[in-house]
């Protein structure tokens, strides 16, 4: 199994496929035992893709100390190192675009172009949804909150009203990806270590010292990072570009043109 030693922590992490490099930083739930992986998106027949657990998450060590978006950034610098990559694109999505920001701004010559998904800079800029909040809820009522959050129609009433059973597979869904890894007994420490750093994350006032390609994209109907907070990121960020999609959270499953233009942006063949 690819396991490397990284700072205070074994790591998992996996490098597929070939052209040019990508690091993929993954979200609040990030598991590559988790089907879709980054793996198995649009992106993987263009890239060499590195993708790995984070602290806390998956197969990766979860200790249970402080957790900080400092260490989950230089946790990534650190393996780079451990692969032999001396700089790649990034991409960060949900929380692993809170990395991705801190790790771009600590370690400004590891990123060749930068892409934020339904990221938020918190601070001044706007903080993602407070998931911490919800840790305490039982599973059934957990899953339909992250549903209807990640995806406002479905606060709708008319909406849901609707697609009732459609509803009930995304539960369905949603409660069996939360059975990966249940049975760890440091899961939930790694969850709760992890939300915490995500609650303390701010970028927002050093967000105008980068100065690479960054593309920054969401969702319409995310409630989780809100169009106005990756608003916010591209005014702070000299020449970025900025993108919504059709869907909320999930856009990049959801809407077809979304993968698309972020492998445009990463190729550089921008129109």
């Amino acid at each position: 199994m690819p396991f490397v030693s990284v700072r205070d922590l074994q790591m998992y992490y996996e490098i597929r496929g070939t052209g040019q490099r990508l690091l993929s930083i993954s979200g609040t739930g990030g598991d590559l035992r988790r089907s879709p992986t980054i793996f198995d998106s649009p992106l993987a027949p263009h890239f060499e893709i590195l993708a790995y657990d984070q602290r806390g998450l998956g197969q990766t060590s979860k200790p249970d100390i402080p957790y900080t978006i400092a260490d989950y950034a230089a946790d990534a610098d650190s393996l780079l190192n451990a692969v032999g990559w001396e700089s790649a694109h990034v991409m960060g999505i949900s929380f692993g675009g809170m990395v991705a920001q801190e790790l771009a701004l600590r370690y400004p010559h590891r990123v060749e172009r930068l892409v934020l998904a339904c990221t938020s800079s918190g601070g001044a800029g706007g903080s993602s949804y407070p998931l911490h909040e919800l840790l305490n809820l039982a599973s059934e009522e957990l899953a339909h909150r992250q549903i209807t959050i990640a995806d406002t129609p479905w606060q709708e009433e008319t909406w849901l009203s609707s697609r009732t059973a459609q509803f009930q597979d995304l539960v369905k869904l949603t409660l069996a990806a939360a059975q990966e890894g249940v049975d760890e007994p440091s899961r939930e420490i790694g969850r709760r270590r992890q939300l915490e750093a995500r609650a303390a994350h701010d970028t927002h006032n050093r967000l105008s010292q980068l100065h690479l390609p960054v593309y920054i994209c969401g969702g319409h109907h995310d409630g989780i990072s809100p169009p106005a907070n990756l608003e916010t990121i591209h005014k702070q960020i000299p020449g970025s570009y900025l993108e919504f999609f059709k869907g909320g959270h999930r856009f990049l499953y959801q809407d077809p043109q979304a993968f698309k233009r972020v492998i445009a942006f990463l190729q550089n063949k921008f129109e």
